[in-house]
This record gives C-alpha cells, structure tokens and sequence, in this order.
C-alpha cells in the first residue's frame, strides 16, 4: 500500500504492539518495507492484581513486563513507542462479558470481542489520533481488496496459526485500515525473521488464548470477580432423571466429560447448561452431534445475504470448515444447517462462515 502515497509522504502505521515476536516482526517488517512506523501498547490487564507474581509467567500477553518488552523492541528498532491505558474499557467490554456470559449457561469468546471492540474499535481510533494511516497486528490473516472496493478477509497461508476465526466481526472501515504483514508467512518463518532482525524476543513464547487468566482457571477466575453464593443445582438426563449434584453450572460446558462425579453406566458428557434452573444435562457422546444451530448479531464482511445459500463454516477456534446452508432469519439472525451432524456446538462461542479461504461473516451461537 506504500505506492498509494506520494513520494514525499510515507504512509504511517501505528503497530499493536504486545511484546511478542508476531508484533515485533511485524513492526521490524514494515519499517524495512519504507513504511514509518510507530509502537502502540495497550495496558489492559495486570494479572498480578488477581494472581501471585509466580502464577503471572511469560505466556500471558498483557502484563507488564511484555509492555516493557514492547518498549525495549521499540527502541531497538528506533521508532516512537506509545502505551495507552485501555483497562477500564477492557474491563467492562471484554471481562465483564465473559463472567456474564458464564453465568447465563454460555461459553464466551473474548478474544473475538476483543479484536472488534477493543483492537480493532478503540486501539484503531487511538492510532489515527497519533496520525497513523493504518494499524498493522501480528494476526495470522490476510487482507485484499477486490477491483470493486470490497475489502476481503483471508485465512492465514500458515494453517497451524490462521487466526481469522477470531476477525469475522471487523467491518469494511475497520478492514480498509487494517494491515496483516504476516498473513502469508508461516510461524516457522516469522521466528527466522525475529532471528535476522535480532529481536530480543526471538524465542519468547506463546501468549495464551485467555490473556487475563495465566493460570487457565476460569472457575477461580469467574467467582473471584463476581460471587452468588450457592449456586448448586442437579446433573439430569435429556429426561430429566437427576444423576449427580453440581457446585454451579457455571462450572461446565457442552462437550465437558471431565469433572462431572458421576458413576455410569457408560462416559458421560454435557450437553447443555440450564443456568436459571440450575440444571446441567448429560448424556452419552452420541447425543452431543446435532444437525443445525441458529446464530445472532451476525456482522457480514460481504454483502448480507438475502436468501438461504451453501457455504463452509466454523463452530470454535480448531474446528475445520464443514459444509453447511445458511437461512437468513427475522431479527439479525440466521439458521445454519450441517450436512452431517457436528458435535458439541457451544452456545456462545462464534460460528464463522467460509468461502475457500474467504471470510463471509459470522455470528453468535445461540
């Protein structure tokens, strides 16, 4: 995009910033690309407030250490480096939404309302108040846009790392502003440019997927946030038949086997929350495939459809695409009908629709 600009303006990116190598990458290849590059963390998070400094390793992605190793690459790299405090809003968008969502029976997906509310909503307004033209992330995903002005979402060429699952929510004004430089790079690769660039973070690992729980405890997470005291209810049978008590069936989610202190006949796996009866439903692995979902607060990155059409789509985050129609529905809702039953299909997580390597759109499960 560096030829869109005149000879005497360089088109300015402000990079998200995490202290990874996916960001620092990013930002050491922009500035080698002629682009003029700023660093952008966002304090979101301190997991030290909940959790002992021992629980609080390098594999989270929001602490105050990988600001400190955002900074550091920042100046390795010689360009502005900015930190913006984004915790209350983080707070009330992203971890306020997850405990609720946990309570009401569901399994929440806070890094994709993440990436649409915080990232890609307040993050990308912040990079234009510092007069960025763009905003570049270390996402595994690709950007195009088509000859009539449609910009496209791509999955990632890296099939281990595509991270477009997590984007379906970003707009055509969000997208149009949007870079991905590593989206047609593998991880193995992006480590070989962090070594050639001598990044300090070259072999830093991985973030987690849930950033503010180190520890990947939601359980302790949820109720330490927000208590109802007892909220133990009955582990029933689609029939009803009660086979076990439960501690809060904010505890479980479907396709659960794990932890349910139930002697059976045969395994037992959720099949549902029922959090205002208090009720968890359970039943064999057979039970949990079903032939169709219906999804709301859909965003569409294409055009919306208007009648039902054949598509590929995606339950959860390491689901593969499946073949599917999609009936739009009354009220910003569609149906969505497999041609094979799929398993475990968790409300509240996002159901993502495909066209090859195209994102659609995508949606909340109901």
């Amino acid at each position: 995009m560096a030829e869109m600009f005149s000879e005497n303006r360089r088109p300015r990116v402000a990079v998200a910033m995490s202290g990874g190598v996916d960001s620092s990458v990013t930002a050491a290849l922009l500035k080698e690309q002629g682009y003029e590059v700023i660093g952008v963390s966002m304090r979101v998070w301190d997991p030290t407030a909940f959790f002992a400094e021992t629980e609080c390793d390098s594999q989270t992605c929001c602490s105050p250490d990988d600001v400190r190793d955002a900074g550091r690459i920042a100046d390795q790299l010689g360009i502005p480096f900015y930190v913006v405090d984004f915790e209350q809003e983080f707070r009330r968008l992203v971890v306020d939404d997850f405990v609720n969502e946990y309570y009401s029976g569901r399994t929440p997906n806070p890094c994709a309302r993440c990436n649409r509310l915080v990232k890609f909503g307040l993050l990308l307004d912040k990079a234009a108040g510092l007069g960025a033209d763009f905003m570049a992330t270390g996402h595994y995903a690709r950007i195009e846009q088509r000859d009539d002005g449609f910009f496209q979402l791509l999955k990632g060429r890296d099939p281990k790392k595509d991270q477009s699952y997590f984007l379906f929510g970003l707009t055509q004004a969000q997208l149009s502003r949007s870079l991905f430089p590593l989206g047609s790079l593998t991880k193995p690769e992006v480590r070989e440019l962090a070594a050639r660039f001598n990044l300090r973070v070259a072999e830093k690992k991985e973030s987690q997927e849930i950033c503010f729980i180190p520890d990947n405890d939601y359980v302790r997470f949820i109720e330490a946030e927000r208590s109802f005291g007892d909220l133990s209810g009955d582990i029933v049978t689609r029939d009803g038949t009660v086979v076990g008590r439960h501690q809060g069936a904010h505890r479980y989610t479907v396709g659960q086997r794990r932890g349910l202190g139930i002697a059976w006949k045969e395994p037992l796996y959720v099949l549902g929350v029922d959090a205002l009866r208090r009720r968890v439903v359970v039943g064999p692995k057979e039970e949990l495939y079903r032939v169709d979902l219906t999804a709301a607060d859909l965003n569409w990155i294409m055009p919306a459809p208007d009648a039902e059409f054949a598509t590929t789509c995606r339950i959860r985050y390491r689901h593969q695409p499946v073949p599917c129609r999609v009936t739009p529905l009354e009220g910003d809702r569609v149906k969505v009908r497999f041609d094979r039953p799929e398993k475990s299909i968790t409300p509240g997580q996002a159901v993502v629709f495909y066209q090859g390597d195209r994102v659609l759109g995508g949606g909340w499960i109901e």
